[in-house]
């Protein structure tokens, strides 16, 4: 997992970018792993115990070879609640879920996966994200097409990575789960923004609640076996440094023993060695900076996308973030803040203007646009928490995650918007059998790493400017990945690798 492509170059210049000759061309007709359209893929899957197993039942139309996770007693409890669901019986896809799923091939470690079992065409990854680079930069090194959930990398640094290990291999299916991307609302704004009904585009807001009602964030560190216990207090202030000792209290209540089973030590990969603790895993790793990137990484491919796509965004020039205090402290946090919200920037590009997007989450909304009328809500009843609104000169269009159910006011716009033509080719299968039709040369790939590359390097770029200062302008140098004005800040773009897992 080293190339010559160093963290050192990336941080001091990263203008070089290279991967050397890192990877080895594959699929070339008839050559070693080629398949034929009418072939079955030999599909491995890599952390399968929450959303990897919801792709893996879009995959049964293929040889499910190999499953790889380091909690297979979680995988299993997954998996039951599947085959024993509380109401009714499971259904006929879940019941070939599990089949294939006792026929597959296990393994903790993926490297010993990818070492032994020499069948395997394709690789999908749904682990944490700080696993996402490692794994799926190991399988296209030897040539497999591959399906990595979003966000796509844990860092800039890494997203830049499997952009060029994608472009040396084009002939890779790659594709990242932002499942949304091939939905019928993303594809219509596209066609509704390329139309010009709204006006020109200058300004879009994008929400999410989470991550309210689904992980903590804002959440201090699990004390350390031997830090000092603080001396109860029969009077307390109800300050936040209490409420950081009460939450401490109580994690230290829990039991630090990894499940049975558990590999916690191929769990942490790359991230620091720190201790097993419930807080982490599972799920609620997405909180935790070691492993996850929060609620921006999170939901930013099922938001974001549509105004990145449908107004050709590329790399933003600045970026200013703002948000409530991060969990253990600004100097060494431990979780993502609760709230944040980040302004991005972006150039003029041929007939478009320059843009500003703005995100919010934890619950923080935008503005209320002027154009949108007084009685109407701005997100729907029975909306999952998140959305997206673009402001035109002549009108302005909502969305919910993963562009669904696009509404544009006034409504002479909208009159307008429903006579817009479809113009843009749909995906008429799942996200995770369109990757399988474009590995056997049927489809074009919806999202590849091309394009969810520079993606999630703009949803990282908020994280990055966040760890820069609070309402700090960081200006941004897309070509070189840098900050221009905060070098300090170039070390948000990567990370620091424990020892064996450098990329």
């Amino acid at each position: 997992m080293s190339s010559n492509y160093t963290r050192r170059d990336f941080v001091g210049d990263s203008a070089k970018l290279a991967l050397g000759a890192m990877i080895v061309p594959r699929a070339v007709l008839g050559g070693p792993g080629y398949v034929a359209p009418s072939a079955k893929l030999n599909i491995a899957c890599v952390g399968i115990g929450g959303m990897g197993m919801s792709n893996m039942s879009q995959m049964l139309t293929e040889n499910i070879v190999a499953v790889c996770d380091v909690d297979f007693s979680y995988v299993e409890r997954s998996l039951e609640g599947r085959l024993k669901p509380r109401q009714g019986e499971p259904t006929p896809q879940n019941v070939e879920l599990g089949e294939a799923f006792k026929k597959a091939t296990r393994y903790a470690d993926f490297r010993q996966m990818l070492d032994k079992q020499k069948d395997i065409d394709a690789i999908m990854v749904a682990t944490p994200d700080h696993l996402h680079a490692p794994i799926a930069l190991a399988a296209m090194q030897l040539g497999k097409h591959v399906y990595v959930q979003k966000p796509l990398a844990y860092s800039v640094y890494e997203t830049r990575l499997l952009a060029k290990a994608a472009a040396a291999n084009p002939k890779l299916a790659t594709q990242m789960g932002n499942q949304g991307h091939s939905m019928e609302g993303s594809r219509r704004i596209n066609e509704i923004i390329a139309s010009g009904v709204l006006g020109k585009i200058h300004e879009v807001h994008v929400w999410t609640d989470r991550p309210v009602r689904y992980w903590a964030q804002g959440i201090p560190r699990p004390r350390a076996a031997n830090a000092p216990v603080p001396a109860n207090n029969p009077r307390p202030q109800w300050n936040m440094g209490t409420v950081d000792n009460a939450v401490r209290a109580a994690m230290a209540a829990n039991d630090t023993t990894p499940p049975p089973g558990m590999n916690w030590d191929l769990y942490l990969g790359p991230a620091p060695e720190i201790p097993y603790h419930p807080a982490y895993h599972p799920f609620a790793w997405r909180g935790w900076i070691d492993f996850g990137v929060g609620a921006i990484g999170d939901m930013g491919a099922h938001l974001i996308d549509q105004p990145y796509t449908a107004l050709g965004l590329t790399y933003p020039t600045s970026i200013v973030a703002s948000s409530s205090p991060w969990g253990g402290g600004a100097q060494t946090p431990a979780t993502y803040p609760m709230a944040t919200t980040v302004q991005f920037e972006y150039p003029a590009v041929g007939k478009r203007g320059p843009v500003k997007l703005f995100w919010y989450d934890g619950g923080l909304m935008p503005p209320r646009p002027a154009m949108l009328p007084d009685d109407v809500p701005m997100t729907n009843p029975g909306s999952d928490g998140g959305g997206g609104v673009f402001v035109g000169e002549k009108g302005i269009m909502f969305y919910e995650t993963y562009g669904n159910k696009p509404r544009i006011f006034p409504e002479s716009i909208a009159e307008k918007a429903a006579k817009v033509p479809v113009s843009q080719p749909r995906v008429t299968v799942s996200h995770e059998q369109n990757w399988i039709q474009a590995a056997k040369g049927e489809a074009v790939i919806s999202s590849p790493f091309s394009q969810a590359a520079p993606l999630t390097e703009t949803m990282l770029l908020g994280i990055a400017a966040l760890r820069a200062g609070q309402g700090r302008k960081v200006l941004y140098d897309g070509e070189k990945a840098q900050f221009t004005n905060a070098p300090d800040a170039n070390q948000y773009l990567t990370r620091v690798y424990r020892s064996g897992w450098q990329l």
